[in-house]
């Protein structure tokens, strides 16, 4: 799907005010109202916009240490261990990669115990031959889309006159 102005910029105000209708989006934007509801749904029903969800942050909410571990597996047994890694609470997110290691985990915890306990029972696994670890110590760059998504030039919508992108 090709994202244009409007759709970038409609992302953007959706990320500063997650909690904002689409009366006071199309007021912010400068558009119709079924315009913006009308984008968002496109946005929805493509994949693009995945869920409304509050952002969290774990040192506030109790988990203030994070680690990274690389994951080397046995031969062909990717879906094992996923079915392992979802099955870990610790376990926030993990990507199958390409070089040495074949899965890289972000990893929270409560405590420096709390995290060797989850690296302890990764290493119990039968199906992860070698782990390698490094504890965060600061988010140099927090997750984000924005700069990626505004990056490239984008032409305005041709069907919302209004819109001064």
């Amino acid at each position: 799907m090709e994202l244009d102005a409007l759709d970038v910029d409609l992302i953007r105000a959706l990320r500063a005010s997650p909690r904002a209708g689409v009366l006071e989006l199309s007021r912010t934007l400068g558009v119709a109202r079924g315009t913006a509801q009308a984008r968002l749904d496109r946005l929805e029903r493509e994949g693009v916009i995945t869920g409304y969800g509050p952002d969290v942050d774990l040192a506030a909410a109790g988990y203030p240490v994070q680690a990274f571990a690389t994951l080397e597996i046995a031969q062909g047994q990717l879906a094992d261990v996923a079915a392992e890694l979802a099955a870990l609470p610790a376990v926030l997110e993990a990507y199958a990669t390409t070089g040495s290691s074949d899965v890289l985990c972000r990893l929270g915890a409560s405590s420096h115990q709390d995290l060797q306990d989850t690296l302890l029972a990764l290493g119990r696994s039968p199906t992860i031959a070698r782990s390698t670890s490094v504890v965060v110590l600061s988010v140099v760059v927090a997750p984000r889309v924005l700069p990626l998504l505004a990056a490239r030039p984008r032409s305005g919508p041709s069907r919302a006159p209004a819109y001064r992108g």
